[in-house]
């Protein structure tokens, strides 16, 4: 273990942080489409009992492995297996996946931060034209956000786990939820808006099916950051008197809160801007929405709050996306940058720059896979048809690996370090968790089904990402 770890300076410091690591794009817009597609209240069912049943006996499984071990993911499979070369895979694929997440996700915030600029400067119509996001993302400027984004991310990162990550994340957290209830509010004051909260809350449980439970336990097991080796890195960061069970849980509603609130932002405006839309047509892509859906519903609001107004709305909407994309990124990108100073005995700063450059430049060539340089755009064929760069990085590091992370880590944990071991932990700064019922059903169910159902969803997601056929 290493004496001289990093570690968070209070417990609400690493719920906060953990909860931002969580609380992402995903959760703002993602969620929402997510349920209004696939039942409203019976995807909210649905998605809750995941929560509990599956996704919270998996964050324990990471957290607890991370404390034990005081080092990153590769470091964690090492220790917990006693050097088992076999298992370093693991840690490898742990630490590689957040790698080039935060390559794809640093794209899509570079976007956000674009929008967030020019919402506040004035420029609402032009994003509101339905050409405007396509012409954009192949214009020379998107380095230059790029480039700023990175200034950001860089210097939250260099102040380290107490005076960076969780400093940001006591600042931009709190701001965030503020700034979520106050779009909340507003919305659920125009008209028309009532006829999505009735969607989004009331369930209909004649819809559930294969397409619901599929779509509301891919959402909660991404939701909540498992697999990504965030939570291994930041229980290596956490007070070994403080008592994971309840941090996790915190965790765990803080995120789901969000999402659900998010649902009351989203689903309403939609229906207060077109009553008669019809949510089983609305774009599966959070990034669609995001940038070609919603500026036109803020254009929308000039009628009754003036041009100046809806700009404000706007700018505090993509605001409060910028702030939940930041602390992803944050957390995403502070994995590689842990492995790195404890694989090779680095320094932050060295840490940093050599994550940081690399990164930099492999984002800038997802950045220009949009139409600037055909190799890029045209990078591969997999899944009947041709693939850029950015598609290949996000099929194959988010929608298809996280899975297998989460397998490999419960089969560390329950068949290699042992369940002994993993309790012992879990007791630490939690006396009354021996002997508890979550004790006994964390250990049955990562022994059994969680991890075959995790093993299950890897298979079916490979076959149906690059072979066009599924399991289901």
């Amino acid at each position: 273990m290493t004496a001289s770890r990093e570690q968070f300076g209070s417990r609400i410091g690493f719920i906060l942080a953990a909860a931002g690591s969580a609380v992402g794009i995903g959760n703002l817009v993602g969620f929402p489409v997510n349920a209004a597609k696939n039942g409203g209240g019976a995807f909210l069912l649905v998605y809750a009992l995941f929560i509990v049943l599956f996704c919270l006996p998996v964050m324990l499984a990471e957290i607890s492995a991370g404390r034990f071990s005081r080092r990153s993911p590769l470091g964690t499979y090492q220790a917990l297996s006693s050097g088992s070369k076999f298992w370093s895979i693991g840690g490898w694929l742990a630490l590689i996946t957040p790698y080039m997440v935060g390559v794809f996700y640093s794209v899509i915030s570079l976007w956000i931060l674009a929008y967030l600029v020019m919402t506040v400067t004035g420029d609402l119509a032009t994003l509101a034209n339905p050409d405007f996001f396509g012409t954009f993302i192949n214009s020379g400027s998107v380095f230059i956000y790029l480039g700023v984004l990175a200034v950001m991310v860089i210097s939250i990162l260099q102040g380290g786990v107490k005076d960076g990550i969780e400093r940001a994340a006591k600042t931009m957290m709190p701001a965030l939820f503020l700034m979520l209830i106050g779009m909340v509010i507003f919305v659920l004051t125009q008209d028309n808006a009532m006829a999505g909260v009735r969607f989004y809350l009331i369930p209909d449980l004649s819809k559930i099916n294969m397409q619901v439970i599929n779509g509301a336990m891919g959402q909660a097991f991404f939701s909540l950051s498992l697999g990504m080796g965030i939570l291994i890195t930041y229980g290596s960061y956490m007070d070994r008197k403080a008592s994971i069970a309840s941090s996790s849980k915190l965790v765990a509603l803080t995120d789901t809160g969000v999402a659900f609130t998010a649902g009351l932002m989203i689903l309403p405006a939609i229906f207060s801007f077109n009553p008669d839309v019809n949510p089983d047509e609305l774009s599966d892509s959070s990034v669609a929405l995001i940038f070609t859906y919603l500026p036109k519903i803020f254009l929308a609001l000039e009628g009754t709050m003036g041009y100046t107004g809806a700009s404000f709305v706007a700018s505090i909407f993509f605001l409060l996306v910028f702030f939940a994309a930041l602390t992803s990124l944050v957390s995403i990108i502070e994995v590689p940058v842990a492995g790195v100073m404890d694989s090779w005995n680095a320094s932050r700063k060295q840490a940093l720059i050599k994550i940081g450059v690399t990164m930099i430049v492999v984002a800038a060539a997802c950045t220009a896979s949009f139409g600037m340089v055909d190799s890029l755009t045209n990078f591969v064929e997999y899944g009947g048809g041709s693939k850029s760069l950015f598609d290949l990085v996000y099929d194959t590091f988010y929608d298809t690996i996280l899975p297998l992370n989460g397998f490999l880590i419960c089969m560390l944990v329950s068949f290699r370090w042992k369940k002994a071991n993993l309790d012992k932990e879990l007791e630490i700064g939690d006396p009354n968790y021996k002997g508890s019922l979550l004790e006994r059903y964390v250990n049955i169910s990562l022994e059994t089904f969680i991890p075959l159902i995790l093993l299950f969803v890897f298979v079916d997601t490979v076959l149906l990402k690059f072979f066009g056929y599924s399991l289901i």
